[in-house]
């Protein structure tokens, strides 16, 4: 396989996989593009290689930047806006956790907070409050292993996750 051939699989490959991230396609795709750039890209040359519009590439590579994925970088006597991607996986991972954390599982505490206070009068009641507090208690557990995945760093997630996966 030549490298070019290879970039194209990644790429697509990665596009596909974005999904699983909650996010689309494209964006996935430019991530993956930059992920794999030695070096700073353009938007026009994200769009080429792409073969995409200004104004998807503009509005992907945007996502990208507000999830913390891509930084702008900056170049001396250039106009142009140059944009890299985070190239350590630990951090990438990171990343996406306080993303998808944000966007779906706070919003979950947050009406599981407010439909607890349920008060159970009948048999149909009760198993409402329960089934509720069994999946707060899941989801605040959750919450908090994400916290510390956040915060902890990526020799002590390997150790763990290699001990776990032996």
């Amino acid at each position: 396989m030549d490298l070019q051939h290879g970039k194209d699989r990644f790429i697509q490959s990665w596009g596909a996989l974005g999904s699983s991230w909650g996010i689309n396609r494209t964006m996935a795709q430019v991530h993956a593009l930059l992920l794999i750039s030695p070096e700073a890209l353009t938007a026009d040359e994200i769009m080429a290689d792409l073969k995409i519009s200004r104004g998807n590439a503009n509005m992907n590579i945007r996502a990208l930047i507000d999830w913390g994925l891509v930084y702008k970088e900056l170049k001396p006597g250039e106009r142009k806006e140059y944009f890299v991607a985070e190239k350590d996986m630990w951090q990438v991972v990171k990343q996406i956790i306080i993303h998808r954390k944000k966007k779906e599982l706070e919003p979950m505490l947050k009406i599981l907070d407010e439909i607890s206070s349920v008060e159970p009068d009948d048999e149909k009641s009760e198993e409402f409050v329960k089934v509720i507090r069994d999946i707060k208690l899941f989801s605040n557990k959750a919450d908090s292993t994400l916290d510390k995945l956040v915060k902890a760093d990526s020799n002590w997630f390997m150790g763990t996750f290699l001990k776990m996966v032996r």
